[in-house]
């Protein structure tokens, strides 16, 4: 209950001064109390002549001013602490869980430690199962210095024939270089037997009559992934593509010479987190002219991370989904598609093939998303094509026949439009 004060002010006169004063009282000491205050008399005032009435003095009340003040008092029932306090502990946990979805998410969404001994992973540990296809560990620089690792193999691409012409510096009419993008764990090594697979069956396939060429595929490790220095976070990674996109480049001229007549045939790969690297690097990434973009594989693609939260926690209830505003890392292969189409129109030249590899089983990311990123290329234009690895599940896209199949059709289809639209 509001408890009421006054503001009590009297006057007296005397030969010398006339003086006036006010003092603020509880109005429960003018006998008006509230169900907590005691009400109690009005005190003699006992204050200096300077500041008000004489000693002794009992003044003469010339008005009253009431003022509001609150004095209240809660009463819980036993019965109740308990639930309060443990809806309070929930209330606190919710809230520091979405504290720390938004701080750690470059920890949630990049996991370069999984596997516990993902960074110690050596190519050797696996070349045993690379069906020969011989790789090597290269190193580069992205442009603020972060030092990153690479796998890279070369392979013959002749019409079904693993021999290589004696001399295919001269007779080569281009050379083609695959840019790959792992996922969001794991390392390189791992992945390179089922890469071997897809390379032999590149080189092996009579599907195109092609010249004499090679095929070099070059695998980037992201920052903080392997034994690429620096942490992982999107801006970050642009800059890693950036950087493999240049490594080809000076390879390419360091292997042919900056005035050969070869021509360099860039693809990029992505699996899915690594398909919004792809789209980054196609959409808005620093590509060197002289390496023009001419086809973008997506392995079991997402739209963004924003509909992988809605995907992963579709409940009202979780806050996860309303973060979005917060999220620094977006990989918006949706938004990517339509930069992608306004490039090509702005330089008035052809748009790279986009080549969409769906897992049929795929308990990650819906079948919806895949479709959507289609849809769209149809609808901005972009040249597209979408193939299902059946009974296959997010990570086995590439790990069984079928999508090995289906991953180096790709390479060769998106190969052969490259050549044909060079001539």
């Amino acid at each position: 209950m509001p408890a009421t004060y006054a503001v009590v002010s009297g006057r007296y006169r005397s030969l010398s001064r006339h003086i006036q004063w006010h003092q603020a009282v509880p109005k429960s000491l003018l006998h008006m109390s509230c169900r907590s205050c005691s009400p109690l008399r009005l005190p003699q005032f006992r204050v200096d002549v300077q500041h008000g009435p004489p000693r002794g003095f009992r003044p003469r009340i010339t008005h009253i001013m009431l003022m509001e003040s609150t004095c209240r008092r809660v009463h819980t029932q036993t019965i109740l602490v308990a639930p309060l306090m443990f809806t309070g502990l929930l209330i606190g946990l919710w809230i520091w869980k979405c504290i720390m979805m938004v701080v750690f998410q470059n920890k949630i969404i990049y996991m370069p430690g999984l596997p516990p001994n993902a960074r110690s992973e050596r190519i050797e540990d696996w070349s045993s199962r690379c069906g020969g296809v011989q790789w090597r560990e290269e190193r580069t620089k992205a442009a603020d210095g972060t030092d990153l690792a690479m796998a890279v193999a070369t392979v013959p691409l002749p019409k079904g024939n693993r021999q290589v012409a004696v001399d295919v510096k001269k007779s080569v009419v281009a050379h083609v270089y695959v840019l790959y993008f792992q996922g969001n764990a794991s390392s390189i090594p791992p992945r390179l037997p089922d890469l071997s697979w897809v390379l032999r069956a590149v080189s092996d396939s009579k599907q195109y009559d092609l010249a004499p060429m090679e095929l070099t595929f070059v695998c980037l490790s992201y920052r903080g992934y392997w034994t690429s220095r620096g942490r992982a976070s999107e801006p970050g990674i642009r800059l890693d593509a950036e950087a493999g996109a240049n490594w080809i480049l000076q390879h390419h001229e360091r292997t042919f010479g900056t005035d050969s007549t070869t021509k360099p045939i860039l693809l990029v790969w992505g699996q899915s987190i690594g398909s919004g690297v792809a789209t980054n690097l196609a959409a808005t990434g620093r590509i060197p002219e002289k390496l023009p973009l001419q086809g973008v594989i997506l392995e079991t693609p997402f739209l963004s991370i924003r509909s992988m939260l809605e995907t992963l926690y579709p409940q009202k209830w979780l806050p996860y989904k309303y973060l979005w505003p917060f999220l620094r890392n977006h990989l918006d292969s949706y938004a990517n598609l339509e930069l992608i189409a306004q490039k090509a129109k702005e330089k008035d030249g052809d748009a790279p093939f986009i080549y969409i590899l769906q897992a049929e089983r795929d308990e990650l990311v819906p079948k919806e998303q895949t479709e959507k990123l289609h849809e769209r290329c149809i609808e901005l234009g972009l040249p597209v094509e979408k193939g299902v690895a059946s009974v296959a599940f997010h990570q086995e896209a590439i790990a069984r026949g079928p999508g090995k199949k289906l991953a180096s059709e790709a390479i060769l289809k998106l190969t052969k439009r490259a050549l044909d639209a060079s001539r």
